[in-house]
Formats: C-alpha cells, structure tokens, sequence
C-alpha cells in the first residue's frame, strides 16, 4: 500500500504490474480490497492501480468541498499518467463514467460492473425488492445496516444467503461497516456533483465502454448496462458474469478478470 497527496487528500493505492495504466475504482458499500482477486491477473499485462476513494478504506477525508471523478484525475497528474483506463464497480463505476465526461481525454476505455450513473433514479420495481428483502433499518446500527445492504446487493435478490460464500458474505459485511463510518463523515463534506449528469450524456462518451453486471444484480443494473452499451459510441455489452450479484469483481474474480483482459488496451 502506497499513499499519495491528490487535490489535498491523502489517498491510499496500490499498484502493481507495468504496461497500459488501469484505475480500479471500488463500490460504495466496499474499498479497494474487493478487487484483490482481479490485481494480479491483471498485472501480468497492465500496471494496475487499485485506489480507495476520498473518505473510504485507508484515504484522507479532508473537510473541504471535492469531487471523487476530479480525484481521479488528480491521481493520474500526481502519478504522471497522461491517461489510463478505469474499471468502475458500482459506486466505483458511476465516478469512472463521471470522470470520463469530465475529463474525456485522459481516459482511455471504461469497464463497468453493475454501474449506477449520475442522473439515474431507481425504479419502483428497486425500492419494493429492498422492502421485501431488508425492509425499515436503523442507520445508526451499522452491522445491521451492513447486514442488509449485503443481503441486498452481495446476495442478491434471486438467490438466498445460503447459496452464497459465507466468507464472502463475513468479508463484505466488515467492508461495508467502514464504507457505512466512511459515507456518514461524507456527508458532513460538499462533494461536487457532475452538471449536467451523466444519465443525460452517455452518447458524449468518446471512448471505448464496456459495460455488464453479475447475473443475480437487481434488474435495474442490467437494463442500465443495455442503455451505457446501446448508447455510448464505442460502447459494448458484456456477458453478464454468472453465479454473481453486484460485487461480481470479489465474487468472481476470474471470469471479471478474464474479460477485462480482452477489453482492455
């Protein structure tokens, strides 16, 4: 683990592996960690650059308005990239999209994972499958908040808690308890906010987008992988990884990894 100074934040990294620069950028519920089994396969081909974002995992939060998609860029300027990839999970995948739009020549390919973009607004069919599944939750009370965010997203509407790695589930869980403690110190700090959002810009994107979800996501993410691929330029749809749900990159490494090697310049 490295530490580098990005836009007044103390971000945390790591990197590993030479070749054509890729960001790794985290789901909201996780940090870095989740993409532990994708690092190395990557690295044979690619440096790999696995960052945890202001706030989250072992970065800095200092209080002073931000933008997540601006740090990603400041990571390449202090690092001296002129450009690099970036794989977005989740959370992780809405800031790529958002840098991407921003700052559109210094990313070279997009490679999203069940990525919710800004703009986009769950649907109705989103909010009853987390009533039937989580329901009414204290938000104070991380571990059960935490609980049901994995049961939610980790887990998956179509499959039960049994059907699912409990080291997995043990893993996520202590993941999401520090992103929980690392989005309530967030929002106490402004953080900018795309202008227009992205939802209203996906056919701006200039460069290559892949996009895809595990099989078990909620049906949202999948429809919203169709719209990035069917809209983007350059975009195009990925098989959805199998025996998987939001967290496909930790869930299942290999397959993610293997598809990203044959997308990624």
């Amino acid at each position: 683990m490295t530490k580098i100074e990005v836009n007044g934040a103390v971000l945390a990294y790591d990197d590993a592996g030479t070749g054509s620069p890729v960001v790794l950028l985290h789901a909201g519920i996780a940090d870095r960690r989740m993409w532990r089994g994708v690092v190395d396969a990557l690295a044979t081909t690619h440096r790999v650059i696995a960052v945890d974002l202001r706030g989250h995992g072992e970065s800095e939060l200092p209080p002073a308005p931000f933008a997540h998609h601006d740090d990603v860029v400041g990571l390449l300027d202090a690092l001296d990239l002129p450009h690099a990839a970036l794989v977005g999970c989740s959370f992780g995948g809405k800031v790529a999209v958002d840098a991407a739009l921003a700052h559109p020549g210094r990313i070279s390919a997009l490679a999203l994972f069940g990525a919710p973009v800004s703009g986009n607004e769950w649907s109705e069919e989103t909010e009853q499958l987390w009533e039937e599944l989580v329901g009414e939750v204290d938000p104070e009370d991380f571990p059960a908040t935490a609980a049901g965010e994995v049961r939610f997203w980790v887990v998956g509407p179509s499959r039960q808690p049994a059907d699912v790695d409990p080291e997995l589930i043990r893993f996520a869980e202590e993941m999401d308890q520090r992103a929980l403690a690392a989005e309530l110190a967030l929002s106490a700090v402004d953080a900018d906010e795309l202008d227009p959002p992205a939802i209203e810009r996906l056919g701006e994107l200039s460069m290559p987008v892949a996009a895809c979800s595990g099989v078990h996501d909620v049906p949202d993410l999948h429809r919203l992988a169709d719209r990035i691929a069917a809209e983007a330029p350059h975009g195009v749809r990925l098989p959805d990884i199998a025996d998987a749900a939001h967290l496909a990159p930790l869930e299942r490494p290999a397959p993610v990894a293997a598809a990203l090697l044959t997308f990624l310049p």
